[in-house]
């Protein structure tokens, strides 16, 4: 089967490999039609990654077909398309007892530390497949990405009519956007790049969608009538940005670390007091995340499908991936294409 592997940063192949050759109870082999590109990849490509070990088939946003089903499987039927939950929980951990198997203490995350969706089959347990009549594989795939936004926004609690700043709006800015609009939240939203700022005014039509500059706190005060926003989230992955953004927290906020990166976030002790902020890390998604995504997607109150700005098969990756990441290639989402061959 057409398979492309990370072998080291920088550096996939494309490459034939065994297609999977047992299905074990429980699991359910499918046909992979979608792969979104996320900042995970991107990390991973670049040597960045934390938890990440060489070679490695990448891809954990999937939109995929059920070809086949293992003994015991009963909820989802050849012929299903569906969205994968990517994280392999243990089912017994204390997160998993506390229904938080997005942190499993032993999770297993598709792509990350083990082998994922860039080929075109591979095996997944059943249990975090999750079926759509109407949902094309496009949208399928990006259901994972807008996980990570749902999550967040569900860690926060946000209100009806809240201030709320997201720092960073590349897709998972994007996903926390999205999902801190439907809850009713009034947006500002941080971003060097003009044209992901563009993106946002256009796709979500948030009128304070602003450019990082020396002023941009005092421009952020004002905006906020003096309060400074009660909810900020960085999805930036930069150490920089989230070593400062206590700094548009307002007093009795919350601060909300969505990005990843692979060092230290140190915040100024004195200031964390003073201002008595709740600091909350978002990682993953729940299937209540998902179930909660369906609904919304189905019933047409989201929509993806703009987000992709870029499309490839799944042989083209090695020499496209690199351009896909350059600031000028604008790309907002990329999406590689898997064919039936």
């Amino acid at each position: 089967m057409e398979t492309v592997i990370l072998d080291e940063p920088g550096r996939f192949t494309y490459r034939e490999t065994a297609p999977p050759r047992t299905l074990p109870p429980g699991q359910a082999l499918v046909r992979v039609h979608r792969v979104g590109v996320c900042g995970t990849d991107i990390h991973a490509f670049g040597g960045r990654q934390p938890f990440f070990t060489y070679p490695r088939i990448l891809g954990h946003e999937l939109g995929v077909e059920v070809v086949a089903v293992g003994e015991g499987v009963e909820r989802i039927q050849v012929g299903d398309r569906c969205a994968v939950e990517p994280y392999l929980s243990c089912g017994h951990c204390i997160a998993c007892r506390w229904g938080k198997t997005n942190c499993c203490a032993t999770l297993q995350t598709l792509g990350v530390h083990t082998d994922g969706g860039m080929r075109e089959f591979i095996t997944i347990p059943a249990s975090k497949l999750h079926a759509s009549q109407s949902l094309s594989f496009d949208q399928l795939a990006l259901v994972e990405m807008l996980g990570i936004g749902a999550h967040a926004v569900e860690r926060a609690q946000i209100e009806a009519g809240e201030w709320t700043l997201v720092i960073g709006a590349g897709p998972i800015g994007l996903s926390v956007i999205q999902f801190a609009s439907v809850a009713g939240a009034k947006l500002i939203v941080l971003d060097m790049d003009e044209n992901r700022l563009a993106f946002v005014r256009q796709q979500f039509a948030v009128a304070h969608a602003l450019k990082v500059h020396d002023g941009i706190r005092d421009e952020i005060r004002d905006l906020t009538d003096g309060d400074m926003p009660t909810a900020v989230f960085d999805a930036t992955g930069s150490q920089h940005s989230m070593n400062g953004a206590i700094r548009y927290v307002a007093n009795g906020g919350r601060l909300v670390f969505v990005g990843l990166m692979q060092g230290d976030v140190t915040l100024h002790d004195p200031d964390m007091h003073r201002l008595e902020i709740t600091i909350l890390a978002s990682r993953n998604a729940t299937a209540r995340n998902f179930r909660h995504i369906f609904d919304l997607a189905e019933a047409g109150t989201i929509d993806t499908r703009p987000w992709i700005t870029h499309r490839a098969p799944l042989a083209d990756v090695p020499a496209l991936f690199s351009e896909w990441i350059k600031p000028a290639s604008r790309t907002i989402k990329a999406m590689i294409t898997i064919p039936e061959g």
